[in-house]
């Protein structure tokens, strides 16, 4: 079995996030770049990759004084960051570059030096989406979730225990934006923003910066422990919602999960942790059925019954999530952090004794989505097939 594909030398966030309206995006990008060169016990003469998605990783890299042979701008969404580890992986193992510094910062609630969002008229969503009300996040994550539960018999309850579970860690970390713990009938009793999703069913809508450095195995290990990227994949479905080969079902997170778990060597019983994109209650649902972790239709009892809560059986969106810890508009570099943070040992909400982690990323409604497979051993893989084959 292959031994890990890179490892995650450093990671940090910025120092404030929630609301920080006296910090630019790019400034949130410096400020995490910096704080995650400085956990790898590197110097920016070190690093000679940049990666970010909305600024330009050319700005990024100036900003910081890094002289960059390697650069990369791929922007598609909230799964971005899993993309940038993952291209950052093979461009080292091509020898391209030796450091990689993968930055995020978005000033998405006080909206510093942001003008107003909405997808070109020329776009795809502009055509064929926004002219019958598909415009912002609200309006498009839903469509299908009627059809899921019609389809599969998910109730409005087993939806609404997604908040609700997530709350149960966010109260255990200082850093979540909402700590309070809240019921199902309190989800139920919030106001509706898009039929049938609540609003404790929708992410936040904060400031905040993240940032990795990604090296080859052989260069991780100085002052912190390394995380090893023991697999990813990346994919792709359609642009539209609306136009998604089944509404009830995210073929991209189910490819690029297969990939990352197939280039990993493992299944989903050898994974002890799990981070999934929640933009929205129900994509939590959406990733613990591509990903396998549960059958078609029964991801909405699994969370129900506390299997992805504190001390349950799989230990999902630790930090809070989107809908509780922090979500600027592409969340997914803070899902990569809190896989990092478990894997090390030193999250707020600590799961006992993680060896492995996945983290799935979505870009925009079900559009694109990066899986990473994360481990605490550079061999992970291969030991979890020896385990299974012994036993």
């Amino acid at each position: 079995m292959s031994p890990a594909i890179a490892a995650i030398a450093g990671a940090a966030e910025s120092e404030e996030i929630g609301k920080v309206p006296h910090k630019s995006a790019l400034q949130l990008h410096a400020e995490s770049g910096r704080a995650a060169v400085l956990d790898a016990g590197l110097t920016m003469a070190d690093i000679d990759g940049v990666a970010c998605a909305g600024e330009s990783p050319v700005d990024v890299a100036d900003y910081l004084g890094i002289r960059a042979d390697f650069l990369d701008g791929t922007m598609v969404g909230g799964s971005s960051f899993m993309l940038h580890v993952r291209h950052a992986a093979a461009a080292i193992a091509a020898g391209q570059c030796r450091a990689v510094l993968v930055t995020h910062g978005e000033s998405g609630r006080s909206r510093v030096g942001k003008q107003p969002w909405a997808p070109a008229p020329q776009s795809m969503r502009g055509q064929f989406e926004v002219p019958y009300g598909g415009v912002y996040a609200p309006t498009a994550f839903p469509i299908g979730v009627l059809r899921y539960m019609k389809d599969f018999g998910v109730t409005r309850e087993q939806i609404a225990a997604v908040p609700v579970a997530q709350r149960r860690w966010a109260a255990r970390n200082p850093r979540a934006m909402l700590r309070d713990e809240i019921t199902v009938a309190d989800v139920l009793a919030s106001r509706v923003i898009a039929h049938p999703l609540h609003l404790f069913e929708c992410c936040l809508v904060t400031d905040g910066g993240a940032a990795v450095v990604v090296t080859s195995v052989e260069r991780a290990g100085g002052t912190r422990a390394p995380v090893y990227v023991l697999g990813a994949g990346e994919a792709a479905e359609t642009s539209l919602v609306s136009t998604m080969d089944d509404l009830t079902h995210s073929a991209a997170f189910a490819r690029a999960g297969r990939r990352a778990f197939d280039e990993a060597g493992i299944t989903t019983a050898d994974v002890d942790h799990v981070m999934i994109y929640d933009a929205f209650a129900h994509t939590v649902l959406y990733g613990l059925e591509a990903l396998g972790f549960a059958g078609r239709g029964e991801a909405g009892a699994f969370v129900e019954s506390g299997a992805t809560s504190p001390g349950g059986s799989l230990p999902v969106n630790t930090n809070g999530g989107g809908l509780a810890y922090t979500h600027t508009g592409m969340y997914g570099m803070f899902a990569i952090q809190e896989s990092v943070r478990q894997l090390r040992g030193e999250a707020a909400a600590q799961v006992d004794d993680p060896r492995t982690s996945v983290v799935l990323g979505n870009g925009g409604s079900f559009m694109s989505a990066g899986v990473l497979v994360l481990g605490r051993e550079a061999d992970r893989g291969a030991a979890a097939v020896r385990e299974r084959s012994v036993s």
